[in-house]
């Protein structure tokens, strides 16, 4: 592709996958290629181009005869991606405990103030913010390889709680990146790993993840256990 091909084809993969994490495109949603085009002002090329990137990512399907269209994790997929993202995100914490770049501190306490900013004033913006949160962090190990995994594996874990969350509590999120932030610096990787874990828990326990009972009498029998005769 020419030089402006490729500015088009990365403006409008920027301005969809935006549109999927931000909830806007629900999980489901077709995207016909002549739709997409006339809304960005492109070619239909272009937006092929884009959605193929999409797809690679895992936040689009295409299927056969009938186009492209937001995907849909199923909970094991959805399972399997936060079992993945634990393991890299753990890696992450241990190399910014070694080596944390000089403006490192700055920049995340930058970014923090940027969450703060929309807490309990817009859900979207804060789940984008989140997760952004999580890929600076890898792109300050210096490891480009495992900044774009981090990078994957945040972008599908949006999508899957946009499908499965009951809530996204901001409050939460902002204050376990300060806590994780604050023990890197005082380079306590056990410690900032261990609240990590906790935070990444609580994110795939929003998720609802899990089976859960679907009789009144599998609900009821645990709470019948406590029922003094």
């Amino acid at each position: 592709m020419t030089n402006n091909k490729t500015t088009l084809t990365n403006a409008v993969y920027d301005l969809l996958r935006k549109a999927i994490i931000e909830q806007a495109l629900k999980p489901g949603m077709r995207l016909p290629e002549d739709t997409v085009g006339e809304q960005f002002g492109v070619s239909r090329t272009i937006v092929r181009h884009a959605l193929v990137r999409l797809e690679n990512q895992g936040l689009v399907v295409t299927v056969r005869n009938r186009g492209a269209f937001v995907a849909e994790p199923s909970k094991e997929e959805a399972q399997h991606v936060f079992e993945v993202r634990r393991c890299l995100e753990t890696e992450v914490i241990r190399l910014l405990c070694e080596r944390m770049p000089a403006s490192g501190y700055d920049l995340l306490e930058a970014h923090i103030r940027s969450e703060q900013s929309v807490k309990g004033k817009d859900g979207p913006v804060s789940i984008r913010l989140a997760g952004e949160f999580h890929v600076l962090l890898a792109e300050m190990t210096g490891n480009d390889v495992l900044a774009r995994f981090v990078s994957e594996v945040v972008l599908r874990c949006s999508l899957i709680m946009s499908l499965y969350a009951r809530s996204h509590s901001s409050d939460c999120a902002v204050d376990e990146h300060s806590q994780i932030v604050e023990a890197i610096r005082s380079g306590d990787a056990s410690r900032a790993i261990t609240i990590m874990e906790h935070h990444l828990g609580a994110v795939a326990g929003r998720a609802e993840l899990s089976p859960q009972p679907d009789s009144i009498q599998s609900i009821l029998s645990h709470y019948g256990k406590e029922l003094v005769q």
